[in-house]
């Protein structure tokens, strides 16, 4: 469904109306209300309050299951389409995120908020934040949590902390801002905090992936010369695939994670844990959000920090924020008693990459030239039909590491409308993996600052 709209008349109010439904479909969205007028025509119909409330508020309509998270408020409505997801597991999980983060944050900014799911074999992966709701699409309902921890963070986090160069939104053009790695990647440190915070995540889990992020920032050559606010204001070349090849990019959402990470650290190491980063971004959201005020990107950041933590960030922001120097990593991470180790591995790896397409289908996206897929005859756009006889594994990634270079795998692709059977065996990769470990002899402080950090708590660490 695609909006029009006239630029003159954008701050309109707008009535939206959808008429001839089927009898059995049932409408949601968060910010419209829909309303069966019923008769012999069913409509659905809400208002907005202009063109961008309208474009921010995502609709479902069609048949689902709808029901309210018990236990806070405001109300919290989860919509889901889709196949093969556990109600109590998916309850559950959205519970303990959004009571976390409405603590954390002080509150609920909304009246009423959705999150919309897709979940399932037909659905494709990531989600989308909006002013009083998400919608997300995720092929089981293990991969939830952490989309949902990211999506529900955005409340604050973009939809209102909200940079000065994304404000207001133009439709027509590329808008850019070197804020990304703060919007998107802070709010990966985030999602990550919710899910250890919360007991989702065990704290071995939330090392592992802290050492997963820094295991791709340093595999990607582009680190060294891609900064934060440069991987941010690139972000516009990211449906080009040449780009997001390792010689060429770096993310923000893994830079900007990393970079959180430690800032946090470096925060609490400064107060002795009597203050963190979720102090900056509660007072981000009285300064800027709640007075209806845009910050200016990376410059903004910085000063909240350096309120927070009573001195300056400016060497901090200017090296490896807007700058590209190597991050201290084992430096930072040992004031919060934590250690970083590199293990060489050897990996099978597949030759090729795929994509999750709108139908449900896993499509070939690229063929390395180079790995064992190609002279097997694999193409990019082939569609996998089957999987060594079965399905694709829903975590390829889990597959692989329990497989070994020269094994069988076994495709039956489609191509032009024929079927082909192709095989050939994995190949290998050798690759340097970083790994986060608590250090045991700690003093007294890093250690309070780790279970500070784990726990989401400050308390000043006592004078002896």
């Amino acid at each position: 469904m695609i909006f029009m709209y006239v630029p003159e008349r954008r701050g309109e109010a707008v009535h939206l109306a959808m008429p001839q439904v089927p009898a059995d479909w049932q409408a949601a969205g968060a910010s419209i209300r829909f309303i069966d007028y019923g008769g012999s025509v069913r409509v659905f119909g809400g208002e907005a309050a202009s063109y961008d409330v309208l474009v921010d508020a995502p609709i479902e309509a069609g048949k689902f299951e709808e029901f309210q998270l018990p236990g806070i408020r405001p109300d919290i409505w989860v919509v889901v389409h889709g196949d093969n997801w556990r109600k109590k597991q998916v309850e559950s999980d959205l519970q303990r995120i959004c009571q976390y983060q409405l603590k954390l944050m002080g509150g609920a900014p909304f009246e009423r908020y959705t999150f919309i799911l897709h979940l399932g074999k037909r659905a494709s992966g990531g989600g989308m934040e909006h002013a009083n709701s998400t919608a997300i699409g995720a092929y089981s309902d293990e991969y939830l949590p952490s989309v949902a921890a990211h999506e529900f963070f955005h409340l604050w986090n973009v939809k209102r902390i909200r940079p000065a160069s994304l404000d207001p939104v133009d439709y027509a053009k590329e808008q850019y801002t070197r804020a990304l790695w703060f919007a998107e990647g802070v709010t990966n440190t985030y999602g990550s905090y919710t899910l250890v915070r919360t007991g989702i995540w065990s704290k071995e889990q939330f090392y592992a992936d802290l050492g997963d992020q820094i295991t791709e920032l340093e595999s990607r050559p582009a680190n060294h010369w891609q900064s934060a606010e440069q991987s941010s204001l690139d972000a516009w070349l990211e449906r080009y695939s040449l780009y997001d090849q390792p010689e060429y990019s770096v993310s923000y959402y893994t830079k900007g994670q990393v970079l959180g990470d430690l800032l946090d650290i470096l925060i609490r190491d400064r107060t002795g844990n009597a203050k963190s980063l979720d102090d900056v971004l509660r007072l981000m959201n009285t300064n800027f959000a709640k007075q209806g005020k845009t910050y200016r990107d990376s410059l903004d950041v910085q000063l909240t920090s350096e309120t927070i933590a009573g001195g300056s960030f400016e060497e901090f922001f200017r090296q490896y924020v807007a700058g590209t120097d190597a991050f201290p990593y084992e430096q930072i991470l040992a004031l919060a008693g934590l250690g970083l180790r590199t293990v060489e591995r050897r990996k099978a790896v597949l030759g090729f990459a795929m994509e999750h397409d709108p139908n449900g289908l896993f499509v070939i996206s690229t063929v390395d030239s180079e790995g064992p897929a190609a002279p097997a005859g694999l193409r990019a756009g082939d569609v996998i039909i089957s999987w060594n006889g079965g399905e694709v594994p829903r975590r390829v990634e889990r597959w692989l590491q329990e497989q070994r270079a020269g094994d069988l795998l076994k495709l039956r692709v489609r191509r032009e409308g024929k079927e082909i059977p192709l095989e050939f065996r994995l190949g290998e990769n050798k690759e340097t993996v970083y790994e986060v470990m608590e250090i045991s002899h700690a003093g007294e402080k890093a250690r309070h600052i780790r279970q500070g950090m784990l726990r989401g708590e400050t308390s000043a660490i006592p004078v002896r």
